[in-house]
Order: structure tokens, then C-alpha cells, then sequence
């Protein structure tokens, strides 16, 4: 969880960076143009810090994202009776019946305790990394 807040202090501060950072080129670049020139520059160059923000916010917290969704959708089409399995919630349990019409699994938690949750409950698979 520590890695995580480092990286949103990061892309924070390279997002502070690249928004004034390149309206201060832009102010400079203004200063140094001559009075009597007409027109405007800029054209693509006015875009390219909102476009390096997108393209920055793209690898780092959208693709990342995307991957663990399809880590996690490829955990719960694996797990099958006698996975040790825990859920978002924390609760450990031994997975005793499933249901793929409803989405559910059935978890054994203690002797004679059973719960039913939906798959997308489950965190992950006990013991196996």
C-alpha cells in the first residue's frame, strides 16, 4: 500500500510538472516572439501537455487497472470446489459448492458454517501465488 500512495505522489507531481511546466514554456516562447509578427502559434503545441497528461495517465493508472481486472476475471473462472479462497471482506473459507447460473459460490468457513457469496467477492485464491 506504501508503493501505491509513492506512485500517486508521483504521477501528482509529474501532472503538476507537465501543466506548468509547459505553460511556462509557452510564456517564454510568448516573451521571446517579436511584436510585429501576427498569428498565432502554438497549434499542436498548446495541446501537447493535455496530450503527455493523457498518454501519462494511460500507462500508469488505466492499463495497470485493466490488467489486474483481467487477472482477477481469470482467478474466478479458475477456482473450483476445494479452492481456499478469501473474499473482499476477509473471510477465509474453503469453497464447497458452486453456482455459475446465479454467480455464486458456497463457502465453508468453520465446521457446520457454510455462506453463499457472489464470485466477484472473491479476493483471491489462499496459499498460491
Amino acid at each position: 500500500m506504501n508503493s501505491f500512495k509513492k506512485l500517486k505522489v508521483m504521477i501528482s507531481s509529474f501532472t503538476f510538472f507537465l501543466i506548468f511546466g509547459g505553460v511556462m514554456v509557452e510564456t517564454v516562447y510568448a516573451m521571446g516572439q517579436s511584436g510585429s509578427g501576427g498569428g498565432q502559434g502554438g497549434g499542436i503545441a498548446a495541446f501537447l501537455p493535455l496530450i503527455l497528461i493523457a498518454v501519462v495517465f494511460y500507462f500508469l493508472l488505466i492499463r495497470p487497472q485493466q490488467k489486474r481486472q483481467k487477472e482477477q476475471k481469470a482467478m474466478i473462472s479458475a477456482i473450483r470446489k476445494g479452492d481456499k479462497v478469501v473474499t473482499t471482506s476477509g473471510i477465509f473459507g474453503t469453497i464447497v459448492g458452486m453456482d455459475d447460473q446465479e454467480n455464486k459460490v458456497v463457502l465453508k468457513i468453520a465446521e457446520n458454517v457454510k455462506v453463499e457469496f457472489l464470485k466477484s467477492s472473491i479476493a483471491g485464491k489462499v496459499g498460491t501465488e
